[in-house]
């Protein structure tokens, strides 16, 4: 019998679930509610610049690579996304900072003006993109691929405008995209003797090192025994599962899900550790026989390190999964 891959949830989800199991009075509930506010503006965001690079058109060849994430050592990048082409490969990197926008070439300052002129102070994108574009330049080095590197900054809100920013860096809105790809693109002369743009593709892919997410708890050093305990019912959205007669049966709504705890332990792993053990899934589950607890989690493919009572679970990869989850919403 194939086991249940289990796999870390979005940061959105992860977040959701978060506030599904703060106490309604926790002091943090307000600063969770802004971050997933701003973690799903910006995955909006991000799909709108997708919809309109549907709008590039290049005759020459080229691919585009959304959700770069790359590493050389310890140095790990995410990318937003990445064009290549014979010309040159083009970072394109999405801020979703909405209000006025001002880059201060005077002082090195990135600062913005919310609806009510208060301003913020935050770190400025080119700075990540420079870093972005040294990264590449030496990972293209180690994988004897020569080819200029350029990039873009694409700041998606609707509700944005652009004060001020540097002449020499290319940032845009939205719908200013394409025509920003293409000026770019004219910068760079089309090499006579193509490259092998299919085999950098490759290249990058296969080496793709997804972002080790941190759990939420340890992230913002939250006691999760403050959590709320037990198995989501997909029904009535209540913690409310038993487990009865090898099955999951919601206490509230009668529902039955055989496969409940699945979704469970990826919130365990997305919200409270890395690990887990028996004990820990007996009391995050709310699971009182230790036979049972351990059925249920050697039916999942996880990896096991440890022996007898020291024993843990593990996911396989340790990594934002590209896998979609089985949400039960």
């Amino acid at each position: 019998m194939e086991k249940k891959k289990v796999v870390m949830l979005s940061e959105a989800e992860s977040l959701e679930c978060l506030l599904r199991r703060l106490p309604e009075e926790h002091s943090y509930r307000k600063f969770f509610e802004v971050e997933l506010h701003r973690s799903k503006s910006g995955k909006r965001g991000e799909a709108r610049m997708k919809r309109k690079f549907n709008e590039f058109y290049l005759s020459e060849e080229h691919h585009i690579i959304w959700n770069v994430s790359l590493a050389i050592g310890g140095w790990r990048v995410q990318m937003d996304g990445l064009l290549l082409t014979d010309r040159c490969a083009l970072i394109i990197e999405s801020k979703n900072i909405s209000g006025r926008i001002v880059f201060d070439e005077e002082t090195g300052e990135f600062y913005r003006f919310n609806d009510d002129d208060e301003k913020t102070i935050m770190e400025d994108p080119i700075v990540q993109l420079n870093k972005h574009m040294r990264f590449l330049e030496a990972w293209f080095k180690i994988q004897n691929i020569t080819v200029p590197i350029d990039g873009l900054v694409v700041f998606t809100p609707k509700q944005c405008e652009i004060v001020s920013k540097p002449k020499d860096k290319y940032i845009c809105k939205t719908y200013q995209m394409v025509e920003y790809l293409h000026m770019i693109l004219q910068n760079y002369p089309q090499r006579m003797a193509s490259l092998k743009l299919d085999d950098i593709k490759k290249a990058i892919e296969n080496n793709q090192a997804p972002y080790q997410r941190m759990p939420l708890c340890e992230q913002y050093r939250l006691d999760w025994r403050e959590l709320k305990r037990g198995v989501l019912c997909n029904k009535c959205i209540m913690y409310s599962m038993e487990r009865t007669n090898h099955s999951w049966k919601c206490t509230k709504c009668g529902e039955k899900n055989s496969h409940a705890h699945v979704y469970a332990i990826s919130e365990y792993f997305s919200l409270i550790d890395s690990s887990i053990s028996n004990r820990q899934f007996r009391a995050f589950c709310l699971i009182e026989s230790q036979s049972v607890a351990k059925r249920l989690i050697t039916s999942l493919n996880l990896q096991k390190t440890g022996e007898l009572k020291g024993r843990k679970y593990q996911l396989r990869d340790k990594v934002d999964s590209p896998v979609k989850s089985e949400s039960p919403i």
